[in-house]
């Protein structure tokens, strides 16, 4: 059963960038947020994923790390004393494959809107164009461009995948480049902020991943992705009561 919705789910959400600044998330766009992660389907269990929805995540026999196509995913160095350690999966956001689709078709979307200013401003210098056509065409492009900073702003921080450590001392973090690619993102446990010792609480649609060095934060979003190794989770994020 699904928790109602209440004003805090709407309020803004503080995102600690570098240098220590604080970047807020307008209420909007939490909103439009939320709207879009109910129109992707989800796909809770095991079973789930021998239906033709699966293919949103991962082709048959195809290695789960790798998102979309067939290029291999973007990683970091791993920290030293780690190389020969496996990782445990211990989150997962089924929905992100889907997001790094949208995220590639907002950047060609962009890209084709940008490239028909070029040939409108020739038109409109042969009268071929009238002015009003031309702002409309101006205004169109900006508009993507401003949707498409804002859309992988948002999408570079969604997080898609958490790994654990055998050690428990270091946290992968998997999420999307700004062309919809998948990225693996290496930070020391020790340096992650528990999610208990936030303002954020597991009910809201996105709590912050947060690192004390005031390195990049994530999005992370309870309500709608899977914990698969509570333990572990909680060994990195602090004991949340209202944990799914």
């Amino acid at each position: 059963m699904q928790r109602a919705v209440t004003p805090a789910y709407y309020r803004a959400c503080a995102l600690r960038g570098s240098g220590g600044r604080w970047v807020s998330l307008p209420a909007a766009g939490s909103g439009a947020m939320a709207a879009l992660l109910r129109a992707v389907p989800r796909m809770p269990g095991p079973a789930a994923r021998g239906g033709p929805l699966s293919r949103l995540w991962c082709c048959p026999g195809q290695d789960p790390r790798r998102w979309l196509g067939s290029r291999p995913p973007t990683s970091q160095e791993k920290p030293p004393g780690t190389e020969t350690e496996k990782f445990q999966m211990v989150y997962r956001f089924d929905a992100i494959r889907a997001f790094g689709y949208l995220s590639q078709l907002k950047v060609a979307q962009t890209a084709l809107t940008v490239v028909a200013l070029p040939p409108g401003f020739y038109w409109y210098s042969q009268g071929l164009m009238t002015l009003d056509s031309l702002c409309l065409v101006g205004g169109i492009a900006g508009f993507a461009l401003a949707m498409l900073c804002w859309m992988s702003h948002f999408f570079r921080r969604l997080v898609g995948i958490l790994y654990v450590n055998e050690s428990g001392t270091v946290l992968r973090v998997a999420h999307l480049t700004f062309w919809g690619w998948r990225q693996d993102t290496y930070c020391p446990v020790a340096d992650v902020v528990p999610i208990t010792e936030t303002q954020d609480r597991p009910q809201e649609l996105f709590v912050r991943i947060q690192q004390y060095s005031g390195k990049q934060t994530f999005y992370l979003t309870l309500r709608y992705g899977r914990v698969l190794d509570r333990e572990r989770f909680m060994q990195v994020f602090g004991t949340l009561d209202a944990l799914k």
